[in-house]
C-alpha cells in the first residue's frame, strides 16, 4: 500500500433534505450484496476489478512498446470509453502537448465523425512518423471503423505494403471485424479482456498503450487502482466497510431524496478532463428505467464564473463530488511590491489562490445545502489517479446494484446505433428502417431565425 493516503470527507454529505439516517436501507444490503461481488469477482464479471488481466498486459506492452516509441506521433482512432479515459490522462500527465513549443511525442484522438478535422490530421500528419492505435472492443464500432478504412488507406498510399507495421489494434480476443484484420495482415493487437466494457476499460491496454506512447508511468496508473480493488477483489465479505460502498450509498439516497444531478467538481485543473471520463461512466451505467442522477463536470475555479451560480441559487437537485488534492504545485510567487490594495496577496504562491477558491466554493455550496462528499487526495502523481479512477468505477457498480439495475450494459445507446446503420443503408435492420421512414415522412413545424 502508498504510505500516503488519499480521504474522504463525509461532513457535509448528508445535508439539507438528505437526512443523516437516508443511506440506512442501503447499508442493509450490505451483506447481500457482498455475496454477489465475491460471486461475479469469481466467475470473471467484473475484470476492472479483479484486474485478472495484468500479468498478460505486462507482458504485451513490454513486447510492443519498443516499437511504438519510435515514433512521434499516435493517431487514436476510438470513441466513447476508447478516447475519455486516454484523453484524461494525456492531459493530466502529458500537458506539455497542449502548450507552446511543443517538441515531444503527442498523441491525436480522433473521437468524433468531424470530416474537418479528421482531414486535417491526415494533411498535417507524416504518415511515416505516425503510429495509428484503433481502438474497438466489439471490433465493429461504425464511426471507428469508418476512420481505420480511412486512415488504412491513407498509410497504403504513402507506405504500401509496409503499412501495418503502423497499425495497432486493441480489441476482443478471439473475435469481430478488428480481429479478423489483425489475423489477416499481421497486425500488432492487444486484448481488451472478457467481460470489460468500454467505460471500464481505461485502465487496462486501451488506455495504458496511449499513456505508455506519452512516456506517462502506466505501472503506477495501475498499482494506484490495484491499491482500491484489492480489498474488494480478496475480501468481499468487508465489502460495507469499504470506501467506494460508501459512496454508493450515497449516491444512492440523494436520487432517492430527489436529487437528480451529481456534480464532479475538480479543483485539480490538470485533472479536469476526468470529469468527461466519469460523466460517461456514470451516465451509461446507471441512466435506465428512469432512474439515475445526472453527471455534471465542473472545473474549479473556470466554472466559478459560469455554472457554479446555477449550482448555489437554482434548483436544489444536486449533490456534489469536489475533487482536491493537498499537495498541488504553489507555482512563482507574487512580488512584494504589488499595490497597496493588492497588499495582501504578497509573498504568496499563485497556488495558494487555487486553494482559497476551492475553500470558498466548498464553503458556499454547502451553506447553499448542496449535499457534497470531499475527495482530497495526497498528491496528484499517476498512483492516485489510479486510484481515483477504481474508486470511481467500484462506486459506480455498487450504485448500480442498490438501484437494482445492471450497471454494464447500456440498452438505449444500442438503438441511435442501430438507427444509425439503418440510415446508412446496413443490411438486416427492417424495423429501424420503418421507423426511419415513418420519421422522415412526418410533418415539420420550422421557424427560421
Amino acid at each position: 500500500m502508498p504510505t500516503t493516503t488519499h480521504t474522504l470527507e463525509w461532513s457535509a454529505a448528508y445535508t439539507h433534505r438528505l437526512p443523516g439516517d437516508a443511506a440506512g436501507a442501503s447499508a442493509s444490503q450490505g451483506e447481500e450484496l457482498a455475496k454477489r461481488l465475491a460471486h461475479e469477482t469469481t466467475s470473471g464479471e467484473l475484470p476492472f476489478l479483479t484486474m485478472s488481466y495484468r500479468a498478460k498486459l505486462d507482458a504485451s506492452m513490454e513486447k510492443i512498446l519498443p516499437g511504438m516509441l519510435s515514433f512521434n506521433n499516435m493517431l487514436v482512432l476510438g470513441i466513447g470509453g476508447s478516447a475519455l479515459g486516454a484523453r484524461a490522462i494525456q492531459r493530466a500527465f502529458a500537458p506539455g502537448q497542449d502548450g507552446p513549443n511543443h517538441k515531444g511525442r503527442s498523441l491525436w484522438i480522433a473521437d468524433n465523425v468531424c470530416a474537418e478535422q479528421f482531414e486535417a490530421w491526415l494533411h498535417k500528419l507524416v504518415p511515416a512518423d505516425t503510429l495509428v492505435l484503433c481502438i474497438s472492443k466489439s471490433g465493429g464500432t461504425i464511426e471507428t471503423l469508418a476512420q481505420y478504412f480511412l486512415v488504412r488507406d491513407w498509410l497504403k498510399a504513402a507506405l504500401g505494403d509496409q503499412w501495418s507495421k503502423q497499425m495497432i489494434v486493441i480489441t476482443d480476443a478471439a473475435k469481430g471485424y478488428l480481429r479478423e484484420e489483425a489475423n489477416q495482415y499481421n497486425l500488432a493487437s492487444l486484448e481488451v479482456p472478457d467481460n470489460l466494457g468500454g467505460r471500464y476499460s481505461a485502465l487496462s491496454a486501451v488506455g495504458m498503450a496511449p499513456a505508455a506512447f506519452l512516456g506517462i508511468d502506466w505501472r503506477a496508473l495501475l498499482d494506484g487502482a490495484a491499491d482500491v480493488a484489492r480489498p474488494l477483489a480478496r475480501q468481499p465479505e468487508n465489502l460495507a466497510s469499504h470506501p467506494a460502498f460508501a459512496l454508493a450509498r450515497w449516491a444512492r439516497a440523494l436520487e432517492e431524496y430527489d436529487y437528480s444531478q451529481l456534480i464532479f467538481f475538480c479543483y485539480i485543473p490538470q485533472w479536469a478532463a476526468f470529469g468527461l471520463w466519469f460523466a460517461q461512466l456514470w451516465a451509461e451505467s446507471l441512466g435506465k428505467g428512469g432512474l439515475g442522477t445526472m453527471p455534471v463536470p465542473a472545473t474549479g475555479v473556470t466554472d466559478q464564473h459560469s455554472v457554479n451560480q446555477m449550482f448555489l441559487d437554482g434548483p436544489r437537485n444536486k449533490g456534489c463530488l469536489f475533487l482536491t488534492s493537498r499537495n498541488q504545485p504553489g507555482g512563482r510567487n507574487f512580488d512584494l511590491n504589488l499595490p497597496e490594495q493588492w497588499a495582501w496577496l504578497r509573498g504568496k504562491p499563485f497556488g495558494s489562490l487555487l486553494e482559497a477558491e476551492a475553500l470558498g466554493t466548498r464553503m458556499a455550496l454547502t451553506s447553499s445545502g448542496v449535499p457534497l462528499v470531499g475527495i482530497d487526495m495526497a498528491d496528484t502523481g499517476p498512483r492516485a489517479a489510479g486510484s481515483l479512477m477504481m474508486l470511481l468505477e467500484a462506486a459506480t457498480v455498487f450504485t448500480g446494484w442498490l438501484m437494482d439495475i445492471n450497471p454494464l450494459d447500456q440498452p438505449a445507446v444500442e438503438l441511435g446505433k442501430r438507427l444509425a446503420n439503418a440510415r446508412l443503408g446496413a443490411s438486416g435492420y427492417p424495423v429501424e428502417e420503418a421507423d426511419l421512414a415513418a420519421f422522415l415522412a412526418a410533418s415539420r413545424r420550422e421557424q427560421p431565425f
